[in-house]
Formats: C-alpha cells, sequence, structure tokens
C-alpha cells in the first residue's frame, strides 16, 4: 500500500538543520509523498508527551505513514520498528512513543524491527537516527515497500508502551496526574470530560486544585474568558481532557510545574 502523507513529530526543534535534513532524505526516496510537520518542540527527551500528542493528533490526519522521533535513547540497543495499525504506519524508536498512537489508528496489528540495510542510508550514525534509519524507513514505506521487508517480526505484546495513568473518581474529587503541558502553560490531565459529572462536578463552580504542597482555587468553566485575567480555570481541552488554565498567563508557572514531572493532582469540591 503507498501512501501520500508522511506526518512527522520531533524533539529536534526550529533552531537547527535537523527537520530540514529529514524531510531532505524523504525527498529522495519518495518525492511525491507530502509531508505534514505536527511537531518539532516535544520539550527534548519527554517521550510520553511526544507520544500523547502524537495519539492526539491522529484522528485528524489523512491515512498516512506516522514517523515520531524523541528518542533519548538513540544509538543504545533499543529497537527501531515500523508498527502496523488497522489506519496507517507508525515509525519510530520502540521506546513507548508509539502505541498511544497506534491505538487511535484502531490498534498494533504487527510490528517488525527496522534492520533491512537496503531501507537505510549506507552509513548510520549513532546520534541521528531520524535521519539514517527511520526517515528512510518512513520514505520507502510510503511508496509501497511492504512493513515485512524491514527485519524480523516481533510480538506487539513485547513493545515498549509509557504508561497511561487512570484517574480515580468519587462524589466530589478526581484524583488524577498531569498527562503534559503546552507551550501557553495550560496543564493537561489525564482525566476525560465525563469525570467531571462522574464527581459530581458543574460549570460554574469553584474547586480546590491540590498539587504537591500547593492548593489554588479553580473555577469549573468552559472558556478561557469565562474567569478574570490571571485567574485559574478548569475546563475541557480540545482533545476531551481536563485541563487547567490561565487567562493570559501559564498555568504551569503559577503551580510550579516542572518540565518532565508529572505529579498527582486532586481537584475537590465542598463534598470531596
Amino acid at each position: 500500500m503507498r501512501y501520500e502523507w508522511i506526518s512527522f513529530t520531533t524533539d529536534y526543534g526550529l533552531d537547527d538543520p535537523f527537520v530540514g535534513i529529514c524531510h531532505g532524505v524523504i525527498a529522495r526516496i519518495a518525492p511525491n509523498t507530502r509531508v505534514i510537520d505536527l511537531m518539532h518542540t516535544v520539550p527534548a527527551g519527554e517521550i510520553r508527551h511526544g507520544a500523547f500528542t502524537l495519539s492526539q493528533a491522529v484522528g485528524y490526519l489523512p491515512p498516512a505513514v506516522h514517523l515520531a522521533v524523541v528518542d533519548p535513547g538513540v544509538g543504545t540497543t533499543r529497537r527501531a520498528v515500523v508498527v502496523v495499525a488497522r489506519d496507517g504506519l507508525l515509525v519510530g524508536p520502540d521506546n513507548g512513543l508509539l502505541l498511544p498512537a497506534a491505538d487511535e489508528l484502531g490498534g498494533a496489528r504487527a510490528a517488525f524491527e527496522l534492520t533491512e540495510p537496503d531501507y537505510r542510508l549506507p552509513e548510520v550514525s549513532a546520534t541521528f537516527h531520524g535521519r539514517d534509519i527511520f526517515a528512510p524507513a518512513a520514505a520507502h514505506l510510503a511508496v509501497g515497500v511492504p512493513p515485512e521487508r524491514f527485519g524480523a517480526p516481533i510480538d506487539v505484546r513485547d513493545l515498549e508502551r509509557v504508561s497511561s495513568p487512570a484517574p480515580s473518581v468519587r462524589p466530589g474529587a478526581i484524583t488524577t496526574e498531569v498527562l503534559m503541558t503546552d507551550h501557553f502553560g495550560n496543564i493537561q490531565l489525564a482525566a476525560r470530560a465525563d469525570t467531571l459529572a462522574d464527581a459530581g462536578f458543574v460549570e460554574g463552580q469553584q474547586v480546590t486544585v491540590h498539587m504537591g504542597e500547593a492548593r489554588h482555587i479553580a473555577v469549573i468553566g468552559r472558556t478561557f474568558e469565562d474567569v478574570e485575567n490571571g485567574e485559574l480555570i478548569l475546563l475541557v481541552d480540545s482533545a476531551g481532557m481536563l485541563a487547567l488554565a490561565i487567562n493570559r498567563a501559564s498555568a504551569a508557572t503559577k503551580l510550579g510545574l516542572v518540565r518532565g514531572h508529572f505529579p498527582e493532582c486532586v481537584l475537590s469540591g465542598p463534598t470531596g
């Protein structure tokens, strides 16, 4: 099967030529394939952030090969893989980055290790597998090379998976975990919209936000403008997850979140 599109997600940033180089490698192999640059500012090495960013995006993308590289273990014994899902292919390191997106694409049905020399660059560096292994693999897959030609099969049950924390809900309280933050400083929680009703919370209600030793008051709302500038709001974000935000400011800064840390967060109401 051929794919017209490759989506591309990394922590490479935009200040260096790494993204452009990978585009060039893809273009030399698959010149008619178009690339969607989903995100290249995943915080460096934050596999979990990259995994959930990709998983929340793939449902809005066309059928594609999804190339994702957040790879602090580059050059080590971690495997390079292609994962076959019902609605697409995923290429990247086997470090937990790919499976949440595979779940959103109908589930992982097969996986293969990327070891075949014909589908990588002639020389492979120890520090840039995005250029030398992953981009060539994605391009060859896009032009129709079957996944099974890339290397030995892997039992999908043996693929690495990042933790997907489940919230605890009772009347008047939701106990959850920080999932990730965006560049606005909005804090996405690992709890879906329906947990509000399950806890008995309603729009306009005040809740206490317990995070570490800190306590903050937030208002449950629908838009950022439902509170005054600088005030904390609990709302449902565009991915259908609960999120803490501050109108015209950074909730992550106010709540003292440290990048790469995912603390427990308790939302309690009058009966919590």
